[in-house]
């Protein structure tokens, strides 16, 4: 059988200075670890076929597909504020984009897969820790509905890579809308290329905002388009308790999907200033930064656009920052729709706001976990005799008080408790991807070559909302032995 990938190459026809064409390192003895067989059909590929030794081949790299054009993408980036002129993929070769099922255009990039122009020293190869962390977070997030780059496909090399320690080699094939960047925008606005910065914000529009194709002004509303996205985005993560960890331009992607999931993390107890990120030292990237920096990025995305605005700088600094204004709203409404939702509330009425906060207040202060207090708490909207809500407070009573005026609010509602309850349940998942237990996860694949955790917590992730008894445990909170206080970049 011969693996088929229907590719049509969209960006590797833009001119060469959008990337460096680099083909996959060969490995030495490519194993298929976990092949996403409903994402395979969904990009038009057999998984049957995926699963034999000629496909394990390609998805680590081994052997290049017919078809296929693979290039490494250029970007610069600012990282942790400051700001690089020359990033690019140094561990990641785009194969190639296939149209999917829904007709949407997706690439196809082995991460990982060799040392590439860009790697700045670096040797192009990925662990299998990260690999399968990428793994589950991001299908955890698909699941969960938020917009993010999937992983097809998880291959352990027969290599060993070197960081701390030597680790086995991995490469994880991911699939995204596209790998377009703010850096990627950056990149050609630091050597005054409007030409380049044109012809890829055209490209953008085609690819990822075709409705702005007849705009007056598609510049403009490009801008607008990505920080509409990005706005809802990020409102997405502060309602599932997701911390990226590594907010960079470069990690900022154009189409609104979360991106590179390195130091990425889900909290237990819920805490604003929350940071996970060994190399977040100073606080940048904390859980409700996130906001914040998702606004700094983008206002560096109209500084690329600008050129293409207005010859006159002031005209065109101006619209800038009319367009930026937006984000505040579109997020902050965003935001406090979910939280709503989060708390069983169909309708909106002055109050409601601080009814919100004053939850997520009590929480922080009583080191409430994040997950259940919510996911418990649609519980409670069934029972009200229900107390595992506030089983999750070190002051029970801090809850008491505010649940009190929390049922006074749903009283003003016609929805039954049992409707109130399935909505609840709908938007407040019983399972996420914690650390504890993706560490734990690793710790068994690599150690061990045993990827029965894997494969079982894999399964539980993919259908966040449901029960599941037989899985209750993976509901769980970490021990304090447990708790995971840091986590890693993969590079």
């Amino acid at each position: 059988m011969t693996v088929h990938f229907p590719f049509q190459n969209s960006y590797s026809a833009l001119p060469d200075s959008f990337f460096a064409r680099v083909a996959p390192t060969p490995v030495a003895a490519p194993r298929l670890i976990k092949l996403n067989r409903p994402l395979a059909v969904q990009l038009g590929l057999d998984p049957d076929v995926l699963e034999t030794p000629e496909g394990a081949e390609i998805l680590a790299g081994k052997t290049v597909p017919a078809g296929a054009d693979p290039i490494a993408m250029a970007y610069a980036g600012h990282q942790f504020g400051q700001f690089v002129p020359q990033l690019g993929d140094g561990r990641a070769v785009l194969l190639g984009e296939v149209i999917d099922k829904d007709g949407i255009r997706r690439d196809i990039q082995l991460k990982g897969s060799g040392p590439t122009p860009f790697s700045r020293r670096g040797d192009g190869r990925a662990a299998l820790g990260p690999v399968l962390r990428e793994y589950i977070v991001s299908e955890a997030m698909f699941a969960l509905g938020i917009p993010t780059t999937r992983s097809l496909a998880a291959v352990v090399t027969g290599e060993h890579v070197i960081r701390e320690t030597a680790l086995p080699g991995a490469v994880l094939t991911r699939v995204a809308s596209s790998h377009i960047r703010v850096g990627t925008f950056q990149f050609f606005a630091v050597r005054r290329d409007t030409d380049a910065i044109r012809r890829l914000a055209d490209h953008v529009i085609a690819r990822h905002y075709p409705e702005l194709l007849g705009a007056e002004r598609p510049y403009h509303a490009l801008l607008g388009g990505v920080v509409a996205r990005q706005a809802d985005l990020v409102a997405r993560w502060l309602l599932v308790g997701f911390i990226h960890g590594v907010m960079n331009t470069d990690n900022s992607s154009i189409s609104g999907e979360t991106i590179d999931y390195g130091p990425c993390a889900f909290m237990d107890a819920y805490n604003p200033s929350q940071v996970f990120s060994s190399i977040d030292e100073m606080g940048r990237y904390a859980y409700a930064n996130q906001p914040r920096i998702a606004l700094w990025n983008l206002t560096r995305l109209a500084e690329c656009l600008l050129p293409l605005f207005s010859e006159d700088q002031e005209k065109a600094v101006a619209k800038a920052q009319d367009i930026l204004g937006a984000f505040s709203d579109t997020f902050s409404d965003g935001y406090q729709a979910g939280l709503r939702k989060k708390i069983g509330l169909f309708t909106e009425r002055d109050g409601d706001d601080a009814l919100i906060q004053d939850l997520l207040d009590a929480m922080a202060k009583n080191q409430a976990d994040f997950t259940l207090t919510f996911r418990k708490l649609g519980d409670a909207a069934g029972d009200p005799a229900a107390d595992d809500a506030r089983a999750q407070f070190m002051d029970p009573a801090a809850f008491d008080e505010w649940a009190r005026r929390w049922h006074e609010r749903t009283a003003l509602e016609p929805q039954t408790a049992a409707e109130r309850q399935a909505a609840m349940h709908a938007v407040n998942p019983m399972f996420i991807p914690r650390n504890h237990r993706v560490e734990a996860v690793i710790q068994a694949a690599v150690n061990d070559d045993d990827y029965t955790p894997f494969e079982e917590f894999v399964k539980v992730l993919a259908k966040p909302f449901e029960g599941q008894p037989d899985y209750a445990a993976y509901a769980d909170p970490p021990l304090p032995e447990q708790r995971v206080l840091q986590t890693f970049c993969g590079t």
